[in-house]
């Protein structure tokens, strides 16, 4: 390829490689890539590049081996052992003193091909910090351009001559054999997150602790160079550290980045971020796609904003989640741009698919208040104010919807504190106030006995006799009071054995039993209503049964409740549809009973709930 000719034909491939695929080669470095096109040209035996340009058009198949070719991919495992060496022994230890212990440590791997680089990454901090500390502090963010590698890199399967450079005690401890292969341990996989960002146009990654791009930089042409150690020095944090591979040095950037470790190439972030790119959400881009337009500062505030926020397009995809967002509700790069009606978000905590439906057509914000979430089985629940609003463009043309999830579980906790609080307050009030009657009634019977006393003293001597005389009554009455006491422990032995065939009975009812009295109040909430819908038994008793958030339909019970209550008829059977607090669906059969004393007065309505096919 040489001359004029070739090089606009070589300026139209490129071009028709960025229109036809969404790939930009512009700042790569030329004579690289023109190298790679030449080799699969003679692979296919195409004398020019017009006649390659045609070949592409005819054979799609061809665009996957022309990338993979100009990707070039070319990684492994502690690739340059020495310069990983430095990093352990000289970075990682100031980086980790430097950081709070409950502060998490961000990485970044840019460019990181099938992962290898990556997961030394994680091996590396592991052996450095524990295991359980990377485990909760460490999130390693693999980014790569070439979407074959990727998703290489997520199976974490390699193998064996790729492991080779990985000694056998780290192979042992961070590797699970599965036959000739060797996979990336799955509970230290979860803090690597790998996902597609072109260097060149995409935003960085921001906050980083410790950015890795080893032999990256060396594709690309100067000026693009530029911009891209720009981004880096952005998305450091301070102290922040980049590792670069050996072929790479930061010369004209000393007002950015200062020597750590020159030969091995590691450097410190130094001054103030040049101006660049800055940080926006993760988007969903490509050809056809709407343009958010978001501006940047826009992006970077909410991306690094203290609530929970998600955007949806009027297509009904996920186009933006901030880092909150993400932590929440564990998502990933690629979950961007995928319909939200298939990410668990949208309808846990809450069902948001009809409420995102109604603010779209009605063009009105729609706020749910006190969401109650619990995020895994066991775990406290949290509580959330869900704001759902609509979203403009600069036009005033509506594009989209955001969501927004305000962490109110402190809040809620410090209302029910208070409230507590403010009862016992006047529980303590009340007991108070008695103690002071029964104190003054305590003072005039004393003055009223020492005005007996002094009467009395005088009269001892005389009714000594008749001392004796109530002595011998006394003792008589004392062994009265001993068998009335014994009555009265049988009596109480009795009561608990009462008491316990009572709950026993209301266990053995059904599967979960509930008893709520006139006013339709929770009284009894056993240990299966617990096991079944997932509410304790201090949450829910005392509550409007009405009002309870569980997975049975309250709204269509509350009626059939008040229709025994009225003795019409004393007993009802009613089949529902409800879902349990697993999350499945199940159908229930509920047998209300009016529960009545032995004179006939109604007293509530006892409800028995059994699971279709698996009733006592």
């Amino acid at each position: 390829m040489q001359g004029e000719n070739s090089d606009q034909e070589f300026d139209e491939l490129l071009l028709m490689l960025k229109e036809t695929r969404g790939f930009d080669f512009t700042g790569y470095k030329r004579p690289t890539l023109m190298r790679r096109v030449q080799r699969r040209m003679d692979a296919r035996g195409v004398g020019s590049l017009s006649e390659y340009c045609d070949y592409l058009e005819l054979e799609s198949d061809e665009f996957t081996q022309l990338f993979d070719s100009l990707l070039i991919n070319v990684t492994g495992f502690f690739r340059d052992p020495l310069a990983w060496q430095a990093l352990r022994e000289q970075v990682l230890p100031e980086l980790l003193s430097a950081k709070s212990a409950r502060r998490s440590l961000r990485v970044w791997s840019a460019g990181c091909a099938t992962g290898e680089e990556a997961y030394t990454l994680a091996m590396v901090l592991g052996e450095t910090m524990g295991l359980g500390e990377f485990v909760s502090r460490v999130k390693i963010y693999a980014t790569d351009l070439d979407d074959a590698a990727l998703a290489e890199a997520r199976t974490g399967i390699y193998s064996e001559r790729q492991v080779a450079e990985v000694s056998e005690e780290l192979r042992q401890k961070y590797f699970e054999a599965s036959g000739t292969k060797y996979a990336f341990r799955r509970d230290l996989r979860r803090q690597v997150i790998f996902g597609r960002n072109d260097l060149t146009r995409d935003a960085p990654i921001s906050r980083v602790d410790l950015l890795v791009a080893r032999n990256t930089l060396m594709y690309f042409n100067a000026e693009t160079q530029s911009n891209i150690i720009r981004k880096f020095h952005f998305a450091l944090s301070n102290p922040g550290f980049l590792f670069l591979g050996k072929a790479e040095m930061l010369l004209n950037h000393v007002d950015q980045f200062e020597p750590v470790d020159l030969r091995k190439r590691i450097f410190r972030k130094i001054g103030k971020p040049a101006p660049a790119e800055p940080p926006r959400m993760v988007t969903a881009t490509g050809p056809g796609d709407d343009d958010p337009s978001w501006t940047g500062l826009e992006a970077a505030a909410l991306a690094a904003g203290p609530i929970a926020q998600l955007v949806i397009d009027r297509r009904g995809r996920l186009i933006a989640a901030n880092l909150r967002a993400e932590a929440l509700f564990n998502l990933r790069p690629r979950d961007v741009g995928r319909p939200f009606q298939d990410l668990e978000v949208s309808y846990r905590p809450t069902e948001l698919r009809s409420i995102i439906e109604e603010v779209t057509k009605g063009q009105r914000s729609v706020e749910l208040t006190d969401v109650i979430w619990h995020s895994a089985p066991g775990a406290e629940p949290r509580v959330f104010d869900v704001n759902v609003v609509p979203l403009y463009s600069h036009a005033d043309q509506p594009v989209g919807v955001g969501i927004s999830f305000l962490d109110v579980t402190r809040y809620r906790q410090l209302r029910d504190e208070l409230e507590r609080s403010n009862h016992d307050l006047e529980q303590a009030y009340e007991e108070l106030q008695s103690l002071n009657e029964e104190l003054e009634t305590t003072n005039e019977e004393l003055q009223s006995t020492n005005e007996e006393l002094e009467t009395t003293n005088e009269e001892l001597q005389s009714t000594n006799e008749e001392l004796e005389t109530m002595n011998e009554e006394l003792q008589s009455t004392n062994d009265e009071l001993q068998m009335i006491n014994d009555v009265l422990r049988l009596r109480g032995e009795e009561l608990d054995t009462t008491r316990a065939f009572a709950a026993s009975t209301l266990r053995s009812l059904g599967s979960a039993v509930v008893v709520v009295d006139t006013d339709l109040r929770v009284n009894v909430w056993v240990p299966g209503a617990e096991d079944f819908w997932g509410l304790r038994s201090e949450e829910a008793v005392g509550r409007l049964f009405g009002e309870l958030d569980i997975g049975l339909p309250v709204a269509e019970v509350v009626p059939l409740l008040e229709r025994t209550l009225a003795g019409q008829p004393t007993r009802t059977e009613a089949v529902v549809e409800a879902m349990n607090r697993r999350g499945r669906h199940v159908t229930m059969v509920l047998d209300l009973l009016l529960l009545q004393d032995h004179d006939g007065v109604r007293q509530g309505v006892i409800v028995v709930m059994n699971e279709a096919g698996a009733q006592k």
